[in-house]
């Protein structure tokens, strides 16, 4: 969940609960909006249950039942004929300060629905039963019919909320909520793209128009990231066209981003690397993903010939500062593990990925990307998240959950694709509990280790 965006260079941060954060070139203002109740006792503890607001939503399930609609403002007379041809129980409990003779009132009355005019109190019931309206007063010469006591009954209640337009993760740009014209509640205005008055902010959904249900609010988020979409993709031609080789990919900048303050990992080797490693004879070794370079530098530092690869240069640069304080000489790739051809051809007697967060594409390129890399006679070893924990709810007023999973390449697609390659023998697929030492050891209990040899 999104607590706060702000400026971040040319972009923007987006700090989540539980202290993380991420970066992005553009951000989409789809927060929806939030229903602000009239400050009735008893009311909120019923919202989406006895106590609703469209007929549409919840007509269907309400026919023929006593309903009783609280009417706070003129507007919310709209629905009102709706909810009288669905039930002839109808009963209208019109606030005090609204003309009883109103038109639309007038009309209401003629057509047998009654109205009363009063201050509703509180509403009480038990969960998902039969409600009691208490009224604070009541007025002489209404159609409905209050017992001694001052209460009506319902089946269920009908008000009008109202829309707020959530709005607070991105007060520190400068975005503001305005009223709408229909009375209803806030929006946030955009223009003919979805641009908001904020340069790179967007805005798509119900935020933009109180009006819209799941999919017309949908349609427009698939609209706006289009037009995201274009916005990013004239940005990039204009980075080429001022002598840039190419603009960053938004994977490339999360990482930069995450290797810009302090170090991350332990520096300590993966554990479970030691463990397969160990006893190997030393050769030409790639590291998919290689981070800080616990890993490259360990097997450098055993007599391997080892190239570091990462999508973000400030991982490798770190890698690179590690190195050469202890007089080892790596080589170093970077590129996007899902490219065209990342690793220039190249083929190695060992390729590792500990724990790489390579994007899931329909193609699975990097899956063959990786599989490629290792020559005849080679080992891949792959060592991932047990990521079944991962799956599991949280709660997100505490924490937050800053990838999916399974958006990502995991160690068991690795493993279908190994086993239907006949060049390929799967040697070990397990889980294990995760060696102590690492930097996340803490909050990761197991691991998937995965490691295969090639034939051929």
């Amino acid at each position: 969940r999104v607590t706060n965006v702000h400026r971040h260079g040319d972009g923007f941060r987006l700090d989540l609960v539980g202290g993380h954060a991420v970066v992005a070139r553009r951000v989409i203002a789809a927060s929806g909006c939030v229903d602000e109740l009239p400050e009735i006792a008893g009311l909120a503890e019923h919202w989406g249950t006895m106590v609703v607001a469209c007929p549409f939503c919840h007509g269907y399930e309400l026919r023929d039942l006593v309903v009783v609609q609280i009417i706070s403002n003129v507007v919310a007379l709209h629905s009102t004929p709706i909810w009288a041809n669905l039930t002839k129980h109808l009963t209208v409990v019109l606030d005090p300060a609204i003309d009883g003779e109103a038109p639309a009132i007038v009309a209401l009355r003629s057509a047998g629905v009654a109205v009363t005019s009063a201050t509703v109190e509180r509403i009480e019931g038990e969960p998902g039963g039969p409600l009691t309206l208490v009224l604070a007063d009541r007025f002489v010469g209404v159609d409905a019919v209050a017992s001694a006591n001052q209460s009506i009954f319902a089946d269920a209640v009908v008000v009008a909320a109202r829309f707020g337009a959530r709005v607070q993760p991105f007060v520190s740009l400068g975005l503001e909520a305005t009223e709408h014209v229909n009375g209803f509640g806030t929006y946030v205005g955009i223009d003919i793209t979805g641009m908001t008055s904020v340069p790179g902010v967007y805005a798509a959904g119900s935020i933009t128009d109180p009006s819209h249900q799941v999919m017309p609010a949908a349609a427009h988020g698939a609209q706006v990231g289009a037009m995201v979409a274009f916005d990013l993709a004239n940005d990039d031609l204009a980075v080429v066209k001022s002598g840039g080789s190419s603009a960053t990919s938004a994977n490339q900048s999360d990482w930069d981003h995450r290797y810009s303050g302090d170090q991350i990992w332990s520096g300590n080797p993966n554990g479970s690397l030691v463990q397969e490693v160990t006893g190997m004879a030393a050769g030409a070794a790639l590291d998919v993903g290689a981070g800080e370079g616990g890993d490259v530098i360990w097997l450098a530092e055993k007599g391997w010939t080892v190239t570091a690869n990462d999508i973000s240069p400030r991982a490798l640069d770190r890698t690179r500062l590690e190195a050469e304080r202890r007089g080892l000489e790596l080589g170093y790739v970077c590129a996007d593990a899902n490219a065209t051809d990342p690793f220039g051809g190249a083929t190695f007697d060992l390729v590792i990925a500990m724990y790489a967060s390579i994007p899931r594409t329909g193609d699975e390129r990097g899956v063959t990307n990786l599989l490629a890399a290792v020559a005849p006679g080679g080992t891949l070893l792959v060592v991932g998240h047990d990521i079944e924990p991962m799956r599991k709810p949280i709660d997100t007023t505490q924490h937050s959950r800053v990838f999916d999973p399974d958006a990502y390449v995991g160690v068991e697609m690795i493993a279908i694709a190994l086993g239907a390659d006949p060049d390929w023998t799967v040697e070990v697929n397990e889980r294990r509990a995760r060696p102590k030492g690492s930097a996340s050891d803490a909050h990761h209990i197991d691991d998937v280790i995965l490691r295969a040899r090639r034939h051929r």
